[in-house]
């Protein structure tokens, strides 16, 4: 596989061309001009693995050349490179990754031989996957059959305190196990569920099978709060507060320790039905938590007129905002205003120790990511706990 190497200033490329075959990259070709490495892309894309792109370049800019990129449908991977501001840098990943480029990373210059080692490593490490359009990837009576039978799988996420690291939640996601496709993720099915009136089927079956799991685990001595996804569709239905109580007085659990987790994913047409809802959830002593804030749909007039509890902070700002001014402040300024709403707070996306660090020290109540643990089977977070009790220790003193 080739890299090709796109800037229109030729002492860049002759630098950069240096600095890759020092650690070892081969095949590395260059082009002055945007234009002229999309002529060469469309004869030749699938031997070119491998893409860095300045965005400050006359004719087609950075920005032009990615849009053009999506239009090949290349599938290699993409590194932006600039002098500009970083923000710059992220908006234009951001913008690629929409259009489903393969972002390996983003450096600025000059460029360090270590960051570009970084890049090449995961590079390498890299398997390409075609992607295959989730859009009638499947059929509305194969997900039918999935939430009547026995298809649906949950794993669970644990969440804990950021003061002391103690074991206080887990967060319920659920998986198909497709009979063709294997392990299937809720991107793949949701919109399917919620085109095809299928969604309050599909909520109601996970929720009854993270009730009676949590109901295991109480019984083992470990009492947590178990969260829920819903769809803003779920809350089209005026039953839905009296069905999940009715569930968790089945169940035999306290609906204090219930969370639904809301995420809107799209346009509220009409507010009536979600506040009535949502009130009379609280009413029951659910607890309700708006995901992913500050992204998609979420806003400060959802804080305003429903009766949320908890906050989920997205993980698109969490990770890195310890080195990142511009997230550390979109951070800071949410804790705050959480705290003055008597708001919990929940980090999601701490992905290493920097980040946990960060989330304590400005007060963010509790914390969950791949640094803590991956979503696993229910079965599995007894014995999660038990080596998480002496690891907790020493990330905690780190930490202190």
């Amino acid at each position: 596989m080739n890299t090709l190497l796109i800037d229109d200033d030729p002492l860049a490329l002759k630098l950069l061309t240096r600095q890759l075959e020092r650690v070892g990259c081969v095949g590395v070709l260059h082009c002055e001009r945007a234009e002229e490495a999309m002529t060469l892309l469309k004869t030749r894309s699938e031997a070119i693995g491998l893409v860095f792109c300045d965005l400050q370049m006359p004719g087609i800019d950075g920005v032009e050349f990615v849009r053009h990129l999506a239009g090949i449908g290349y599938s290699g991977s993409l590194v932006l490179v600039s002098g500009e501001d970083g923000r710059i840098l992220k908006a234009v990943a951001k913008l690629a990754r929409a259009h489903r480029i393969h972002v390996l990373g983003m450096l600025q210059k000059p460029i360090k031989n270590e960051q570009l080692s970084e890049v090449l490593a995961s590079h390498a490490a890299r398997k390409v996957v075609p992607w295959r359009a989730a859009q009638g990837e499947f059929e509305p009576a194969e997900l039918e059959r999935a939430i009547a039978g026995d298809e649906l799988v949950i794993h669970y996420q644990p969440k804990v305190a950021l003061a002391g690291g103690a074991l206080i939640g887990v967060e319920s996601l659920v998986r198909w196990n497709h009979p063709q496709a294997g392990l299937v993720y809720p991107d793949r099915f949701i919109t399917l569920a919620e085109d095809h009136g299928l969604i309050d089927a599909l909520t109601l079956a996970v929720l009854a099978a993270a009730l009676r799991q949590s109901r295991r685990w109480r019984d083992a001595g470990l009492d947590l709060q178990v969260a829920v996804n819903v769809s803003m569709d779920n809350l089209a239905s005026l039953d839905l507060p009296d069905s999940v109580a009715q569930l968790a007085s089945e169940i035999g659990v306290e609906p204090s320790r219930l969370v639904l987790e809301v995420t809107e994913s799209r346009l509220m047409k009409d507010v009536r039905a979600p506040l009535d809802v949502l009130t009379r959830l609280r009413l029951k002593g659910v607890s309700l938590s708006i995901d992913d804030f500050g992204t998609g749909h979420s806003s400060l007039a959802q804080l305003r007129d429903i009766p949320f509890d908890e906050l989920k902070l997205d993980r698109s700002f969490v990770h890195g905002a310890a080195g990142d001014t511009s997230l550390g402040a979109i951070i800071e300024a949410t804790l705050a205003m959480a705290r003055q709403l008597g708001m919990k707070t929940v980090a999601e996306g701490v992905e290493d120790q920097s980040d946990l660090d960060y989330l304590r020290a400005h007060g963010c109540d509790v914390a969950q990511g791949y640094f803590i643990a991956r979503p696993m089977p229910g079965a599995d977070l007894v014995g999660w706990r038990v080596a998480w009790e002496s690891r907790r220790r020493e990330l905690m003193a780190i930490a202190a």
